[in-house]
């Protein structure tokens, strides 16, 4: 019995291990399918994606972007080939020793790059330095065994061919941002992607882009290209040819250097006075652009941004000054038009002009005496133009200064562009919330107090008085070309108003501005040409008001920064004006001593390259 009971207990504890055994098989068995399914079903999509990439790899082939050129042909941005540095995660292993044998040769971000990866598919590239050098090529090349991942690629760079010329009116190209990729929901976009952040490069930026082209390619374990399979090349972005000379605007930009003594921060703007086109447009300081074309480094952005200057501000249409007394070709059209004077009405100047307790002087402490119009202009009489002022009103004014387009954007077709003001008793209450002053009323009729222009402002105003009265949109396009050359679109004067004056006060007001010029008391002489007649308009903003008994020590000298901005606003020729310019030069002191000789080298250069018909020779 004691076997028999053995053998069961035996055979019991046989039964309940191949039990164990069993279940042991089964739940094996069941992870085993489990996993299966897992890669099989729910990561088979993935997992192909990886298998695939480890032999076939789509690479992206980068669009040449459009050139921008000149009026004749002269090529301003072009493309250059850079080389350019990237990584494939999925082929890089161990990253680490990689890097470290990278960073001592050649500098990179690492939190930018990790940043970067972090958002970044396993084998999709991702930049590690843009337009490396030629001797950081020869390393990579020298070390391609030990740098699995790393490789390089030659691609297309912006390229902007003089530097610093027209930087502000071309702009500059800049990675694209996450913010602006979820906007934009536009697939030809990704990640990296270098854009135009500012200027034409912004504005025409779908014109500008091109259409990038795929090549699918074999390659090895470590990401090297074995085989080309398939290819379709990229599209070229089509061509801008502008209105801009770059002859002249070479010129504007050696006038604009500064010197020791002297700060030529400003702008200038020389516009067709018959058609709008702009020919040429500085604002100083500058930058070149070349430094955004393949990502701009932290420390050069901090150079920028921080600059007490801000050369990235476009101060041709983001500067925002008192006009000064160029504002008297207003006023005095104003006066003519509303009847408030005759050209030949006199009024005195004894050197201020009194309202109330107040007590407004004129530049001339000594006072000019009686004074008509034409030479209350052509020796640019405070008191005069304060008379008038106090006679219009300043919503009269504002009437008239909104007919030259002040106090609007121009519509150039750069962004942000300021519109400047023009105040009127209304804007007063509604943005001070307190009434309009008289004795704000007198500072306006100057060009002082609130009163705002931009130098894009001032040209189109000169220039609507050069040709008879007609408001113009400049632009700085004249056409959008394709990659081959063939014309797609042409850009014509664009009509936007009329000043809608009495044609003889207009000329009354041409004569006055053509003796500012050369007349022997004119404040504009300096600008004075041989054999081309020029007419213009002195101004000098000030900065920091000073009080009328406030003068200076003998010797003394006024810091840069609260010197008073200088003015000169012309056209030419006086009989058949061919080009309107604004000067502004920042702190530059007066506006005949300072920007009136520019105008000059200005006019000089262009009539150099384009002589005027015998009609508007000077005797």
């Amino acid at each position: 019995m004691s076997l028999f009971r053995y053998g069961t207990e035996t055979n019991d504890v046989i039964k309940k291990k191949i039990h164990v055994f069993a279940i042991l098989v089964v739940v094996s068995f069941l992870c085993l399918w489990m996993r299966v399914w897992y890669l099989q079903i729910l990561k088979w999509q993935y997992l192909t994606g990886l298998s695939e990439n480890n032999r076939v790899r789509m690479v992206t082939l980068p669009a040449n972007r459009g050139m921008i050129k000149d009026r004749n042909g002269e090529t301003l941005v072009s493309i250059r080939p850079a080389f350019n540095l990237y990584l494939t995660p999925e082929d890089a292993g161990d990253l680490g020793p990689s890097l470290d044998k990278l960073s001592p040769k050649i500098s990179f971000d690492r939190k930018k790059l990790k940043k970067a990866m972090a958002r970044s598919k396993s084998f999709k590239e991702v930049l590690i330095k843009g337009d490396i050098s030629r001797e950081e090529v020869a390393f990579v090349e020298e070390n391609n065994m030990n740098l699995s991942g790393i490789h390089i690629r030659a691609e297309p760079l912006r390229n902007y061919v003089f530097n610093n010329l027209a930087s502000h009116t071309l702009g500059y190209l800049g990675e694209i941002s996450k913010a602006s990729l979820e906007s934009l929901k536009d697939p030809k976009y990704k990640q990296g992607d270098f854009v135009g952040k500012n200027g034409l490069e912004n504005i025409y930026e779908s014109i500008l882009r091109g259409e990038k082209g795929y090549k699918e390619v074999e390659v090895d374990v470590s990401g090297r290209e074995l085989k080309l399979l398939r290819k379709l090349p990229p599209e070229s972005g089509n061509n801008l040819i502008l209105t801009l000379d770059v002859r002249i605007q070479q010129e504007l930009e050696k006038l604009m250097v500064g010197t020791v003594d002297q700060n030529m921060n400003g702008s200038v703007v020389v516009m067709k006075a018959q058609t709008g086109e702009i020919i040429a447009m500085t604002s100083s300081p500058s930058f070149d652009p070349n430094k955004f074309a393949a990502g701009i480094s932290p420390q050069n952005w901090n150079a920028l941004v921080t600059d007490e200057w801000h050369p990235l501000q476009n101060r041709s249409i983001h500067g925002q000054y008192p006009p000064a007394s160029t504002y008297k070709i207003v006023i005095a059209l104003a006066g003519l038009e509303e009847g408030v004077i005759k050209p030949d009405t006199s009024i005195f100047c004894p050197g201020h002009f009194r309202l109330g307790r107040g007590r407004y002087r004129c530049w001339k402490k000594s006072g000019h005496g009686p004074m008509n119009l034409h030479d209350a202009l052509v020796q640019s009489c405070d008191v005069y133009f304060y008379t008038i002022g106090h006679r219009l009103g300043i919503n009269t004014i504002a009437k008239y200064a909104k007919r030259f387009g002040l106090g609007s954007s121009t519509r150039l077709g750069l962004s942000q562009e300021k519109r400047g003001l023009v105040p009127t008793t209304q804007w007063k209450l509604l943005n001070k919330k307190e009434p309009w002053l008289l004795g704000e009323t007198i500072s306006a009729s100057i060009g002082q107090g609130y009163n705002l222009v931009t130098p894009i402002q001032q040209a189109s105003m000169m220039a609507s008085v050069a040709n008879g009265g007609i408001l113009l949109k400049p632009y700085l396009v004249k056409r959008i070309e394709g990659p081959e050359g063939k014309t797609k679109k042409e850009f014509f004067p664009n009509i936007v108003g009329q000043l809608g004056v009495d044609p003889d006060h207009l000329e009354q007001i041409r004569k006055a501005l053509r003796d500012v010029v050369n007349g022997t008391r004119g404040t504009g002489k300096r600008s004075r040409l041989k054999n081309i007649i020029v007419s213009g308009k002195t101004g000098t903003a000030q900065v920091v008001r000073m009080k009328s008994n406030e003068e200076l020590e003998k010797g003394e000298v006024i810091p840069v920064r609260y010197r008073d901005h200088a003015w000169f606003v012309a056209f030419a020729p006086y009989e058949k004006p061919e080009i309107a310019v604004a000067i502004i030069i920042e702190h530059g002191g007066h506006g005949g001593a300072t920007a009136a000789p520019i105008a000059r080298k200005i006019f000089k250069e262009y009539f150099k390259l384009y002589p005027p018909g015998p009609s508007a020779q000077s005797s």
